[in-house]
């Protein structure tokens, strides 16, 4: 088995060039998904509901299309059909979301529109997502794949940092009047976030598939452990995980809490911002919608953080303190957030929160995929990896309703302001090592 040549930077950034506008879309669905839901009237004590379902078609899609590009072998590759596919549904469904309220003014009706929007928003989204990991790990050497994986961390990050910060830069430049052009209850420039996502979203697919060139099957069995021929061994997903590495179970358990810990950040943020440090609770208000609009702003912050973050990581000794230390500032920066009310102060946490979010985006398939390194079950293999990052956040979502239960009930007579002034909760966790951290943030005084 040959191993593979280095490749220049320029191709590098190529293979993951696509991965800025996919993120774009994700960034303004992770952000805006609960407020948007909230503002159609769903009850915020049932939001992690919505939230099963992104990682739920994660769970489901990418260990299909990783065992299905394994096999796939066309004139336009093997990964890129798929990219492709995932790519204009997206743009389509990312037309239709933030206009839910304008196909039916029924409650339920438009609930159920938006639950089967943001079921095929997160199909497409993880069909188009899952293709750049693997051609990382099909076309790029062990030597530089923690390189080629802190490249695809700062595109991540830099199109999170667009999608996060729009609504915000399109309410402050374009849609500037009182209430923001609502229509409905669904803000004007939250709309037109959507619409530029999309945009931005096929041309940079359009511009990887032009300059990514994958290798065909003759060439591709050089650098493999097995040659390839059209057909791959009949293996299922179930015996491939019984033979998988160990580095793919130990990074999982660190990934799950992680993984919980974010999901409860993406869910919960906006209405704790809103209460918070806004003092509303009225999801149709004026002022929830400048929090939200905040909660753009923090979490491109942490963005930021993780652009910059993502640049340093390589300069570690190793992968591992890389890993702890990345995941310790973040574990430090959850704990800070329920006692901050100040929305210019609340920017320092989501800092730090942005160092964990680097890493998690690069080093956890870095160890990985050299772990495979050669393996040509590859693309089966991360799309399974994929559920150390579904599994949590569905765990999260189901667990999310008996949380808030649990606060309601039982700590209604807390003296503790700072567990008593939201109505939102937000769980942070991190392990590393055993260390284990869990952050709540809580309102005793949840619901009428």
């Amino acid at each position: 088995m040959k191993t593979k040549p280095d490749l220049s930077t320029a191709k590098l950034w190529n293979i993951s060039f696509g991965f800025f506008g996919v993120q774009i879309a994700y960034a303004l669905q992770t952000v805006n998904i609960s407020r948007i839901f909230q503002t159609l009237g769903a009850d915020p004590k049932a939001l992690s509901f919505f939230w099963i379902l992104p990682p739920l078609m994660g769970l489901i899609v990418q260990p299909f299309v990783g065992q299905m590009s394994d096999k796939t072998w066309t004139r336009f590759g093997r990964r890129v059909p798929y990219l492709i596919v995932g790519s204009a549904l997206a743009v389509i469904v990312m037309c239709l979301l933030p206009n839910i309220s304008s196909l039916s003014s029924i409650f339920w009706v438009a609930m159920l529109l938006g639950t089967i929007i943001l079921m095929l928003l997160d199909t497409s989204l993880n069909m188009a997502m899952q293709p750049f990991k693997m051609m990382v790990g099909d076309l790029v050497n062990e030597r530089q794949k923690t390189r080629a994986y802190s490249i695809q961390s700062l595109l991540v990050n830099a199109g999170q940092v667009v999608g996060c910060v729009l609504p915000w830069v399109l309410a402050n430049t374009v849609f500037t009047t009182e209430g923001n052009g609502e229509t409905a209850g669904i803000p004007q420039n939250l709309t037109w976030s959507f619409y530029i996502g999309a945009a931005i979203l096929i041309l940079c697919v359009i511009y990887t598939c032009v300059n990514v060139r994958e290798m065909p099957p003759k060439e591709f069995a050089e650098y493999h452990e097995k040659p390839v021929d059209g057909e791959q061994s009949k293996e299922n997903m179930f015996s491939l995980l019984k033979k998988a590495p160990a580095a793919f179970w130990q990074v999982g358990l660190v990934q799950f809490f992680c993984w919980a810990g974010f999901l409860f950040l993406w869910n919960y943020s906006t209405g704790a911002i809103a209460e918070t440090v806004w003092g509303t609770t009225d999801a149709e208000s004026k002022l929830f919608h400048e929090a939200g609009d905040w909660n753009g702003i923090v979490q491109g912050i942490e963005s930021i953080a993780a652009v910059l973050w993502a640049i340093a990581i390589p300069r570690f000794k190793n992968r591992k303190q890389a890993y702890v230390v990345s995941i310790l500032l973040g574990a430090i920066g959850f704990l800070l957030i329920p006692f901050i009310s100040n929305k210019y102060i609340l920017i320092l946490p989501y800092i730090m929160i942005g160092c964990t979010w680097a890493a998690m985006l690069a080093l956890p398939f870095t160890i990985v995929t050299n772990a495979l390194e050669g393996n040509s079950h590859m693309g089966t293999y991360l799309g399974l990896f994929n559920g150390t990052i579904c599994i949590p956040q569905i765990v999260a979502s189901i667990c999310g309703f008996g949380f808030m239960w649990v606060f309601e009930k039982h700590l209604e007579h807390c003296q503790l302001k700072e567990l008593r002034k939201n109505k939102y909760i937000i769980m942070e966790h991190s392990l590393h090592c055993g260390c284990f951290i869990l952050n709540m943030r809580d309102l005793c005084s949840q619901y009428p």
